[in-house]
């Protein structure tokens, strides 16, 4: 899956991902390949991403709002 977390001040990342979990307003949760679309709002806390090889990536967000659509993730993080 193709993700992109970007802030009001610049690109944080950009590249292709196996997981990606979410500290979501109601709850952590995560997104695999072929995720169902989905809008839903972040809290603060820490983004956690997997690589195909299992390197894992940490980006902390103070709130935002995530969307999945077509194996493609777009975070627009504070």
């Amino acid at each position: 899956m193709h993700i992109e977390i970007v802030t009001p001040d610049k690109n944080l990342y950009s590249g292709e991902v196996s997981l990606a979990t979410f500290p979501g307003s109601d709850g952590k949760f995560g997104i695999k390949e072929n995720h169902a679309p989905l809008v839903a709002t972040l809290k603060e806390g820490k983004i956690k991403l997997v690589d195909s090889s299992n390197q894992e990536q940490f980006f902390d967000v103070n709130g935002g709002v995530v969307e999945v659509n077509h194996n493609k993730i777009i975070v627009l993080a504070e």
